[in-house]
């Protein structure tokens, strides 16, 4: 087991060129393979063969330029340890620290970001197999009595500092600067759909009105598919393929009965945000993310691509 790596000490005896000498002498001696199974899937959140399948996938794009470089595994290892822990160093009872100074992180972060958004992406989308889909009707039946439903729809604000550029538009109804992701899942919990891209004062349906999703599930029903129906709240709009609760259901009626059940089957998409911030802390508010929102939105979905990644590849959650 590799021990935190502490730098505190180190940077406040050594000038500015020797502690960049022993940052790299140190980096030499870790490897993250080196850690068992188990410390290497808390470090990130993947296993280590999901690691190198994406390692290989991202070394031609993320190698280093120069002989003195960080080398594309320690780029995707430190990258991947701050979106599993909201820290790439100094992490209190941690099994594995990249021991790199944070303008250097900087710079590997966001390319490896990226890289990672570019290669990963195709692990989010609408489509679903015949049998996926009749698996979700199966599911979302059971729960609510409500035919054709597959997929259930919510919103998460993700916690930022408040940006240069336009604060105001980021500052939400719950009193924090954030932006809104809209996220659609299966009953897997697999995420189907992600768009981070709005601010924090934008309303959910405002969100899903603007968002390539609404032109997907129009032209499914305008195809005639009405067994691929859509479960969301009451925030957003009226449409024949997304089912919402009624509003001002009397206790004891049906229509109070029929929002029960309909809450039962849409606690899933619940579920599924509350598992995605769990894995990976940098999303759940513990800290404000101080990086750009367009930086933000790439680590929305790249934790997302992840997280499907580990419930296709059955890693179990830490």
């Amino acid at each position: 087991m590799i021990a935190s790596i502490l730098l505190s000490e180190a940077e406040n005896s050594q000038p500015a060129v020797e502690l960049k000498n022993y940052r790299r002498n140190l980096r030499k001696k870790l490897d993250p393979m080196s850690l068992d199974d188990s410390a290497f899937r808390n470090n990130f959140r993947i296993s280590k063969q999901l690691f190198i399948d994406i390692l290989r996938k991202i070394t031609p794009i993320i190698s280093p330029k120069h002989n003195r470089g960080l080398t594309a595994k320690q780029k995707l290892a430190a990258s991947l340890k701050f979106l599993a822990q909201g820290s790439y160093q100094r992490g209190v009872g941690n099994d594995f620290t990249v021991p790199i100074g944070q303008s250097t992180f900087s710079e590997i972060f966001e390319e490896t970001l990226c890289a990672l958004e570019n290669t990963l992406k195709h692990v989010i989308t609408l489509e679903m197999t015949e049998e996926e889909q009749a698996d979700a009707r199966r599911f979302f039946y059971e729960k609510s009595g409500i035919p054709g439903a597959v997929l259930a729809i919510d919103g998460t604000h993700i916690r930022i500092t408040a940006p240069h550029e336009n604060p105001v538009m980021y500052y939400n109804r719950k009193g924090f600067y954030s932006m809104n992701a809209l996220l659609i899942c299966d009953h897997r919990n697999i995420i189907r759909y992600v768009n981070a891209r709005f601010s924090g004062s934008n309303h959910d349906a405002f969100i899903f009105d603007s968002s390539p999703a609404i032109e997907y599930f129009e032209n499914k029903w305008r195809n005639g598919e009405r067994v691929f129906r859509l479960l969301g709240d009451s925030a957003y709009p009226t449409k024949p393929w997304l089912v919402k609760p009624f509003a001002n259901a009397l206790p004891g009626s049906q229509e109070a009965e029929f929002n029960t059940k309909h809450a039962q089957a849409r606690v899933v998409i619940e579920k599924t945000i509350g598992m995605l911030k769990a894995k990976f802390r940098c999303l759940n508010g513990e800290r404000q993310l101080r990086y750009s929102p367009t930086k933000v939105v790439r680590m929305v979905n790249v934790c997302c691509a992840l997280h499907n990644i580990c419930i296709l590849n059955r890693i179990p959650e830490v």
